[in-house]
């Protein structure tokens, strides 16, 4: 997996709320439940019946035709290794995702999580309808939905260190690289999302968002429509990302939109710091469009000729370097 940019440049350092962060570095006590062919468990399901909250779930490395509904809080369900060493492909729990995630914070990490259909067309790596969700170094490939959290407005899905490739559909509806109803926060760090098929690669619902040094590209064939979608406003932020939009979008009219649906929230900040954006269409189209009744603050952004800065209410500081060809490839 990449170098982080931001850690990488030294640019500036991301704290996460204080909860988040001793939820994220706190040590495991529990009990490591080995589960695969040959293993004490041969199944996630049959680990699960003997965990108890703080355990961990590990998978073997290889290839597993598993699934599991996650119904105990507190459990870590991982990977043997890197998350390119071991993988769920393909079989849905309840019609839904590899992972299910019904119970309260849930730590998912190290694995790839790929090839998953299902009738309804929402199938994803993960469904998140339980209570705060960690995501950690996962690679989530070739989904009809990457993540699809559904909506709680207590939880919090942090995702950092990982890798959205060639999700997406909307047949028979849209789904989308991470879907998140409304939820307290969505976090995503240090995370890449590339080619995504016809939805957006970020739709967030969320009373906050945050989006900081991720790498989002259409690519030459991705036909995404908006890099990052947040129909009904509240707080956001998004910092140090690297936001690409391609040839084949669907959606010529712009890279981000905030307020589409009207604003939900009382309390709205939105913020856009530090980014850099690259168009390689030859269609009309804006960086952000604010539908809100708030304004949006652009700072320090790099965005090319031809591509306008802002639609909509806000303010526009200089970019970091004066030059905005410099966004250009």
């Amino acid at each position: 997996m990449r170098a982080p940019l931001l850690w990488r440049t030294g640019m500036f350092r991301v704290m996460l709320p204080a909860a988040l962060t001793l939820w994220a570095i706190a040590p495991a006590w529990g009990a490591v439940l080995a589960v695969g062919p040959g293993q004490t468990f041969a199944t996630l399901a049959a680990a699960q019946q003997e965990a108890q909250p703080g355990d961990t779930l590990r998978l073997s490395p290889g290839v597993h035709r598993d699934c599991l509904t996650v119904r105990k809080d507190g459990l870590i369900i991982e990977g043997s290794g890197a998350a390119e060493i071991t993988e769920l492909a393909g079989f849905a729990c309840d019609g839904k995702a590899a992972l299910v995630t019904q119970a309260a914070n849930i730590t998912v990490r190290n694995l790839t999580l790929s090839h998953q259909r299902v009738a309804d067309g929402n199938g994803a790596g993960i469904r998140a309808e339980g209570t705060d969700l960690l995501v950690d170094h996962v690679r989530i490939i070739d989904n009809q939905d990457g993540i699809l959290a559904a909506s709680n407005p207590g939880s919090t899905i942090t995702v950092r260190d990982s890798d959205f490739i060639d999700n997406g559909t909307c047949n028979p509806a849209c789904a989308h690289g991470i879907y998140v109803g409304h939820i307290k926060l969505l976090h995503i760090a240090h995370s890449r999302f590339f080619e995504t098929w016809r939805a957006h690669h970020i739709k967030s619902r969320a009373q906050r968002t945050e989006i900081v040094d991720c790498d989002i590209a259409d690519g030459p064939r991705g036909t995404a429509s908006y890099a990052i979608e947040i129909p009904n406003g509240g707080m956001v932020l998004l910092r140090g990302n690297r936001i690409e939009k391609g040839p084949q979008s669907e959606n010529h009219a712009g890279f981000i939109a905030i307020g589409a649906e009207g604003s939900l929230y009382p309390d709205t900040e939105i913020i856009a710091q530090d980014n850099v954006a690259v168009f390689d269409g030859v269609y009309p189209t804006s960086f952000l469009r604010n539908l809100t009744d708030s304004p949006a603050l652009l700072r320090g952004n790099l965005i090319p000729d031809g591509v306008v800065p802002l639609k909509g209410g806000g303010d526009i500081s200089p970019a970091s370097q004066a030059d905005t060809a410099d966004a250009k490839r």
